[in-house]
C-alpha cells in the first residue's frame, strides 16, 4: 500500500536533489514507549535546515534537522548508513540517516 505522505517527502526530496541540494532521509527504526508516529515515519532534510514530513508529531524533528546539519557540517556526502538512539519527550526512538547526494 502506498502512503501519500510519504510519496509527498520522496517527491520533494526529488526536487532539492534536482536543485542540487543533497539532502538526508531519516527514517524511525525503532521505539520504545507510546510514540506519536509509528516506525518507518520519514522526513528529509537538506544542508539549509529546510524539512519536509515527521517523526514525531513535534518533539523530535528538531533534534533530528540538529543531528543532519552536523552530518552536513563534517561533509559527508557519500552514501552512508548512521543510527542514532536517543530518548526525546520522554520517549525512546532510534533513526536510520541517509544522505541522497546530488
Amino acid at each position: 500500500m502506498k502512503n501519500s505522505f510519504d510519496e509527498k517527502i520522496l517527491d520533494e526530496a526529488k526536487d532539492w536533489l534536482a536543485a542540487k541540494r543533497n539532502v538526508v532521509l531519516a527514517t524511525v527504526i525503532q521505539t520504545w514507549g507510546s510514540s506519536p508516529r509509528p516506525i518507518g515515519s520519514r522526513m528529509i532534510i537538506n544542508e539549509k535546515g529546510d524539512f519536509s514530513g515527521s517523526v514525531s508529531g513535534g518533539c523530535v524533528e528538531t533534534a533530528v534537522v540538529r543531528e543532519c546539519l552536523d552530518l552536513f557540517k563534517i561533509r559527508i556526502f557519500i552514501s552512508y548508513e548512521f543510527i542514532t538512539s536517543g530518548k526525546f519527550c520522554g520517549n525512546l526512538f532510534s533513526f536510520f540517516y541517509n544522505n541522497l547526494f546530488v
